[in-house]
């Protein structure tokens, strides 16, 4: 062990060995590929990236895959990022991340331009039925994670505390507040739980450079909310950097920040959201790449071409400068037990924040009758049972609604 330790020490802070075009090249091919989110995404990237380029070995990345569930932020892109950084160096982390989410993005963005001409009983069913695939794929999400992150009593209870919570403190306001209470609660209740590894993860980032990320992440998330009332540029910004700030447990949580983020002060129409939200799982990529659909169809501007950069670059920054910035620490902050039993809690805190969105506005705003719930039911049994790809299931999904719509 101590052998193999070593030589992962040795193989990740080594200067970078590959170019940023290389990079680009690598992760192009999983941005156009990689269907059926983080995990899938997850196992694309160990097959393309460890076993076939052999960039890092098993051991590292396994180590990495766990440093980016702890932390907010899309676990995916934050392991494409940092294998892009050690690959390429800073401009190989950027190119990784373009390079992944951009196929996905410039998709969703012309979803976002040609939804406005979807009109007439057609247009209108395809809109439903993509309304309805999100219910389908939020209780897909919402069941898996119950089963992963609340396997215990402890762990249970506390999701059903923070769904009291976000119900009665409706809004970001309250899914802060259930966050927090769950990292607090974890650290009294989930102590009891697997010791971290013992493989030695170091990037060539000194400690300078996190903490000057980690000072970053946080002045951002008090200014901005300042900046906010200087302009709508500004106040966009700052609503989805506090979104992708508050994501923990995988990408589909960014659907009740979001919604309360948009859809709430009215920037964007439920329905719209809906739709653009089951249109996401059609395309290969990250989720966070719906923040890009968002900005725009935004009805006030800025939205269009330049409202979705805004909304794709605010979403991801939290995520990538909290990793940077936990590079440097992650060898000793992972192996303190309050540090784990905080993230136990706050993963339990994410279930349920996501089981009360299934219910509202997920629910209640795409099942309008038996007929809806019917074709709901039947894109969760193709998910999960079937184990159908998510873009096929979105395809007649959205076909279905189509017809329902029509007849």
């Amino acid at each position: 062990m101590k052998a193999s330790a070593k030589t992962l020490h040795e193989q990740v802070t080594r200067p970078p060995q590959g170019t940023p075009a290389e990079v680009f090249g690598a992760f192009l091919k999983l941005g156009l590929t990689s269907f059926g989110g983080p995990i899938a995404h997850l196992g694309y990237f160990r097959d393309e990236l460890v076993v076939r380029r052999k960039w890092i070995d098993e051991a590292g990345y396994a180590d990495l895959v766990a440093l980016c569930q702890f932390l907010p932020g899309p676990a995916s892109s934050q392991v494409g990022f940092a294998l892009g950084l050690l690959r390429g160096g800073p401009l190989g982390a950027l190119a990784a991340w373009a390079a992944f989410t951009l196929p996905s993005a410039l998709l969703l963005v012309i979803f976002a331009l040609a939804a406005t001409s979807f009109d007439g009983p057609i247009g209108t069913g395809l809109l439903h039925g993509l309304k309805i695939v999100a219910v389908a794929v939020v209780a897909q999400a919402v069941w898996g994670m119950t089963k992963s992150l609340t396997p215990d009593r402890e762990r249970a209870s506390i999701a059903v505390a923070c769904v009291l919570i976000v119900v009665f403190a409706a809004g970001a306001i309250g899914q802060i507040a259930a966050i927090t209470f769950g990292a607090i609660a974890g650290t009294v209740l989930c102590r009891n739980g697997p010791a971290a590894g013992s493989t030695h993860l170091t990037f060539h980032v000194g400690r300078p450079v996190g903490i000057i990320c980690l000072v970053t992440f946080f002045v951002l998330l008090g200014a901005l909310p300042i900046a906010a009332g200087i302009s709508k540029s500004w106040g966009l910004f700052d609503a989805f950097y506090r979104s992708g700030s508050l994501v923990f447990g995988g990408g589909h949580v960014v659907l009740p920040l979001l919604q309360a983020e948009v859809v709430a002060p009215g920037w964007v129409s439920n329905d719209a959201f809906l739709a653009g939200y089951g249109a996401a799982q059609a395309v290969p990529g990250p989720l966070f790449t719906f923040a890009a659909y968002l900005g725009a169809v935004m009805g006030p501007e800025p939205n269009g071409i330049l409202g979705a950069g805004i909304c794709l670059v605010a979403v991801f920054l939290p995520g990538f400068l909290l990793l940077v910035g936990a590079l440097p620490f992650w060898d000793n902050f992972r192996k303190r037990p309050i540090a784990q039993a905080a993230m136990r809690g706050a993963n339990a805190a994410v279930v349920g924040i996501l089981g009360a969105a299934l219910y509202s506005p997920v629910f209640t705003s795409a099942v309008l009758n038996a007929h809806d719930f019917a074709l709901a039911l039947t894109a969760f049994i193709l998910l999960v049972v079937w184990k159908a790809p998510p873009w096929v299931v979105v395809a007649l999904t959205a076909v279905g609604g189509t017809l329902l719509r029509s007849f």
